[in-house]
């Protein structure tokens, strides 16, 4: 079983968004995948990411490939993540 799955919350580790929360939205191809913060929610915008920076977390949200920014910010919402997901880790 992959860790790189749909609605999994994940911490960018390199980037200008590094320590920021963020959840896959779609998988791309082999090495990337399609992640959002959302924008709203913690600033990290809807982009194409390789999979090496990245961390997966244990926190999974239910949403559907290609979910919208506010499907998503629902979402998270509803998993009772936000607070968290705004905070970003104190690297």
């Amino acid at each position: 079983m992959s860790a790189i799955v749909i609605g999994r919350v994940c911490v960018k580790i390199a980037g200008k968004d590094a320590s920021k929360y963020c959840v896959i939205t779609d998988a791309a191809d082999g090495s990337y995948v399609e992640i959002t913060g959302p924008k709203a929610l913690n600033g990290v915008k809807r982009r194409k990411c390789n999979i090496s920076h990245i961390e997966p977390t244990s926190d999974i949200v239910k949403i559907k490939a290609k979910a919208s920014d506010e499907d998503v910010l629902k979402a998270v919402e509803s998993a009772k993540l936000s607070d968290k997901m705004k905070a970003g880790l104190n690297l």
